[in-house]
């Protein structure tokens, strides 16, 4: 009978690895883009902050011509996507080091609330895309005259 060393951490370390396994399998899911994901060739850095007027989403989209992105916003889901291009052929045998990302990329994220597309701004400067979605005005109740006949 051989004795085995018991790690009491050793059950939390599983666990928290497949928890890991199920957030990343699940958020990295929307529906009807999982066939656009899996032909992506790179993910672009997104920030995603709150403000006083609502959601900004800033993107890294180095070398990317603007040209070349599109946002949209389609049953509360805001969707970049585009394409950056190598540009110069150079042969592979003649790479010391190659390490940035060209093709296609898409990120999709679910928005809160129901947000009016016209209303969202985007800019382009330098590189990041940002993304400027307005919080949805708070329906006001109306008030009503009533004529006493």
């Amino acid at each position: 009978m051989t004795l085995v060393r018991w790690d009491p951490l050793r059950s939390v370390t599983d666990l928290q690895n497949r928890i890991n396994r199920i957030f990343e399998d699940s958020l990295t899911r929307t529906g009807e883009l999982d066939n656009n994901v899996a032909v992506c060739a790179w993910r672009p850095a997104v920030d995603i902050y709150a403000t006083d007027n609502g959601l900004v989403i800033k993107a890294e989209l180095a070398g990317v011509r603007k040209e070349d992105v599109s946002v949209e916003v389609k049953d509360n889901v805001l969707t970049l996507k585009g394409e950056r291009k190598t540009g110069e052929k150079i042969k592979d045998e003649n790479y010391y080091r190659r390490e940035r990302s060209f093709g296609t990329f898409l990120r999709a994220f679910t928005l809160q609330h129901a947000v009016f597309p016209d209303k969202i701004k985007a800019k382009f400067k330098d590189g990041v895309l940002e993304v400027e979605i307005p919080e949805p005005e708070e329906e006001k109740p109306k008030q009503i005259t009533v004529n006493v006949e």
